[in-house]
């Protein structure tokens, strides 16, 4: 294991000029570096599906994340404005904190409805939460959702009594599927906004040398900028991994005080948030799962400046996949790093999303692309 150059000279200095690595954490860490999976994606996370939906004409659309199996999750909330459904049941003390699915949508609270076409196909599946099943008693599946904010990017909203989020929730888990999916402008990120600069769809992916998989998924419809002021440079630059968006790498340049460059001007109430999950492949329970997904929210932070305003929802949910237990003996140490893992990835997910991000057509806006270089 390699230690910083601080850690390094302070390990020294206390033992008289040799370095001593702490047996615990040395044994519990790989022996060589990890990297993205196969394809950089969410699903890199074997036994998950991921669904996409959107509707041109509203200009919104829906994503929604589908384990084989029911799924230990939790949640951590830290927008100003968020906008949820079930996000109770996955809190500590709780009878029930696993899932079905998790929705992320466009929409607003019109697109919470989203989980009842999910809902309604899934109980039709004969999946879902049955505290005794019984013959003629449906279940009751579990699906945690949270939405951002785009009734006001200029798409059709004029729906009516019928919004087309029952439906595309419907459609997007009826069509999920493991493998590729689409970027930038697709599923809960279709109508979204990064700052000034069109939003999208993102997810990356990293595993481990000693092969836990961490992958993340995420709807950047934020307030804040993902770019540093003046530059083409993501603020998730240092983070990148072989040009995965764009190649430019960590900006020399200097910001000081409250240059936010491409954020959005005048932000309205409930204008904005960034809503995502995290997926893990080794089997951990709720409780570590809400510190994974605590940890992940400063990927966001990472990615994204300002973050967690009063006008944004940011929501962060962790599910685990259970495809194979903790390796070695110090779970603690494994689930500091299976988080810190996720800031990472989710930075980079963040960032991901915004460079793939196209304008649909007939559609006014800038995209990072068109940024000076």
């Amino acid at each position: 294991m390699k230690l910083h150059r601080r850690q390094l000279i302070k390990a020294m200095l206390a033992t008289g000029g040799m370095a001593v690595v702490p047996h615990a954490v040395s044994a519990a860490m790989p022996a060589r570096m990890g990297g993205p999976g196969r394809l950089n994606l969410m699903t890199d996370v074997a036994g998950l599906k991921i669904g996409l939906a959107d509707d041109p004409g509203a200009y919104t659309g829906v994503t929604v994340i589908l384990p084989d199996q029911r799924a230990a999750c939790a949640v951590d909330v830290r927008g100003g404005g968020p906008g949820t459904r079930e996000t109770d049941a996955l809190s500590a003390g709780n009878l029930v904190r696993s899932v079905d699915a998790i929705v992320l949508s466009g929409g607003s609270v019109y697109g919470l409805a989203t989980a009842d076409g999910v809902v309604n196909w899934l109980g039709a599946q004969g999946r879902g939460f049955s505290l005794i099943p019984k013959k003629g008693v449906p279940p009751s599946p579990i699906v945690p959702t949270a939405v951002l904010y785009d009734l006001a990017n200029g798409g059709n909203k004029q729906w009516g009594t019928n919004p087309p989020y029952h439906r595309l929730g419907e459609q997007a888990v009826r069509h999920a599927k493991a493998g590729a999916f689409t970027l930038g402008t697709a599923g809960g990120g279709y109508g979204a906004g990064a700052g000034s600069l069109k939003g999208g769809l993102g997810s990356a992916s990293f595993q481990t040398g000693d092969g836990m998989t961490v992958g993340a998924l995420v709807c950047v419809n934020s307030l804040g900028s993902v770019v540093v002021p003046g530059t083409r440079n993501f603020w998730a630059g240092p983070l990148e991994i072989d040009s995965e968006f764009g190649g430019l790498g960590a900006s020399s340049r200097s910001v000081y005080g409250e240059d936010w460059g491409e954020a959005k001007l005048n932000p309205g109430a409930r204008a904005n948030t960034t809503i995502a999950c995290i997926a893990v492949d080794v089997r951990l329970d709720a409780d570590e799962l809400k510190r994974v997904a605590m940890m992940a929210q400063d990927g966001l932070a990472r990615a994204i400046r300002p973050i967690h305003s009063p006008f944004d929802g940011d929501v962060v949910f962790a599910l685990s996949t259970a495809q194979k237990e903790v390796p070695g003996q110090n779970r603690e140490l494994v689930i500091a790093r299976l988080g810190s893992v996720a800031a990472d990835t989710l930075a980079r997910a963040v960032a991901r999303g915004v460079h793939a991000a196209t304008l649909p057509p007939h559609r006014q806006g800038r995209t990072w692309h068109d940024l000076p270089a």
